[in-house]
């Protein structure tokens, strides 16, 4: 069922990105404007450094509170370290990192960890979706066979102990 889909092939790569020398509050009006919940920030060499997320946003604001004067330099909010693929990483294993990490979006680097782009929840429900819309229906009775989801108790043709 899976498509042969890597993530060059679905990722974006025409993305909002964010300075390390950016304000906390600049880097915040950026999101709001470009109606994101996050973005990479990349250093002059597009070399990936983190995820300023709303996340980061809400840190901020609690750090506010209970600090009474926060830094205000983006990079002590940001994610350093959020999980990345690599541009040969294939559906199945981005859809599994997808669950295994509490993240919106994976970002995908080459070996240099410049960003290449990036790959969100929707692009693999894209991706899947269209996959699915280009094969041809399958013949009744000819369906996956979910036996090894279910408990051995509850199996219809069960072997005899």
């Amino acid at each position: 069922m899976t498509p042969n889909t890597c993530a060059r092939d679905m990722m974006v790569s025409n993305l909002t990105t964010l300075s390390p020398d950016m304000d906390v509050l600049e880097a915040l009006d950026v999101l709001l404007q470009h109606r994101i919940s996050g973005a990479p920030v990349v250093d002059q060499d597009d070399r990936f450094l983190g995820i300023f997320s709303e996340k980061s946003c809400i840190r901020f604001v609690v750090n506010a509170a209970y600090e009474q004067m926060p830094s205000n330099n983006v990079m002590a909010f940001v994610d350093t370290d959020p999980p990345t693929i690599g541009a040969r990483t294939d559906l199945l294993s981005i859809a599994q990192t997808f669950l295994d990490a509490s993240c919106r979006r994976l970002p995908v680097l080459d070996s240099d960890r410049r960003l290449l782009g990036q790959i969100s929840r929707r692009d693999v429900m894209r991706e899947v979706r269209d996959h699915l819309n280009k094969q041809e229906p399958v013949a009744t009775g000819a369906g996956l066979y979910l036996s090894a989801v279910t408990d051995g108790v509850d199996r219809p043709f069960r072997a005899a102990r």
